[in-house]
């Protein structure tokens, strides 16, 4: 006997694809269509060139999924999810050696695409206030990097107006290190940015020799030059498999950190983190905000400059 989820009258006449369709469709019916057409897709457990997570445990799928109705920007609503976002985000900067990871900020995103454009961004604002405080031009920042970047990094730079200086990858040099990091920088960087994983070869990029060559630098003209790390593949690794490579807070000039949840933090797409050293980096650089929404006042770790969660508020809290 047919199936008759196949045979419904539903069915008979295929719905547009560019408009909405004129009558309303059963929910069962819309339901296979998308499905049979999801069909196509490949198996996400057989793509092998995946950097992303594609198996997770049924616990994990569990939580996913009881929280996938909550509206995570209403803190009130929701405290009890707000304070577990939080409470990881502490836990990461124990992990990575944080001086006080009680006085850290971080905060959860989309992906480490995200995570990467709120630590350039705090990069930015940290050195547009600098140089204003100094009565210094603004107008061309730079921001200092690998070639072997992930391509996040110039669409940041693409964003907001900033000069990618590639450093080239060599047979020599590989990877950034502190040989050559010198040549690219001046008064107008903002940061350089080290991997810790890099996306084509899986390096790690030696964070404390760059750190200790601007260390040096700063001795020499006075340029205080911050180090951004992307650990978007190697953050939940190096930690565990290799604890005694120094490349986090314990590091001075690491004011900033991002990692990708859904690579090797284990769950699915898209979670990504970012955590600063330091809240007075991101209250410096206007980079959270305080909003008052339904009755209390709170901090907002900005995601994005809010553009994907874009409150605003017409009082202040004090």
């Amino acid at each position: 006997m047919p199936n008759p989820q196949f045979f419904d009258d539903a069915e008979t006449v295929k719905p547009p694809t560019d408009r909405l369709n004129d009558d309303p469709l059963p929910s069962e019916a819309a339901y296979q269509i998308v499905m049979d057409e999801a069909m196509l897709d490949g198996n996400a457990r057989l793509n092998l060139a995946t950097f992303v997570t594609t198996w997770m445990d049924e616990n994990a799928n569990k939580i996913m999924a009881a929280s996938a109705d909550k509206n995570m920007i209403d803190k009130d609503e929701y405290p009890a999810s707000a304070a577990i976002e939080q409470r990881c985000a502490t836990m990461m900067a124990t992990l990575w050696n944080a001086p006080s990871p009680t006085t850290t900020i971080g905060v959860s995103t989309i992906g480490s695409s995200e995570a990467c454009m709120l630590g350039g961004l705090a990069l930015k604002r940290r050195w547009k206030q600098a140089r204003t405080a100094a009565g210094k031009d603004t107008n061309t920042p730079n921001l200092v990097m690998s070639s072997g970047v992930q391509v996040v990094w110039e669409k940041f730079c693409n964003y907001w107006d900033i000069e990618p200086r590639y450093v080239p990858v060599t047979e020599e040099h590989p990877t950034l290190d502190g040989a050559t990091v010198t040549d690219y920088i001046d008064e107008n960087t903002i940061g350089v940015v080290a991997i810790m994983g890099v996306t084509y070869t899986g390096s790690y990029e030696p964070v404390a020799e760059i750190a200790k060559t601007l260390d040096d630098h700063q001795a020499a003209t006075g340029l205080d030059i911050p180090i951004h790390v992307d650990a978007a593949s190697g953050g939940f690794i190096a930690p565990f498999l290799q604890p005694d490579i120094v490349w986090d807070f314990r590091l001075p000039r690491v004011k900033s950190i991002n990692t990708s949840g859904h690579k090797y933090g284990l769950v699915y797409p898209g979670l990504g983190w970012v955590v600063w050293r330091e809240k007075v980096i991101c209250r410096k650089t206007s980079s959270s905000m305080s909003v008052t929404w339904a009755g209390t006042c709170r901090p907002l770790p900005s995601t994005f400059l809010d553009l994907g969660r874009r409150f605003s508020s017409s009082t202040t809290c004090s």
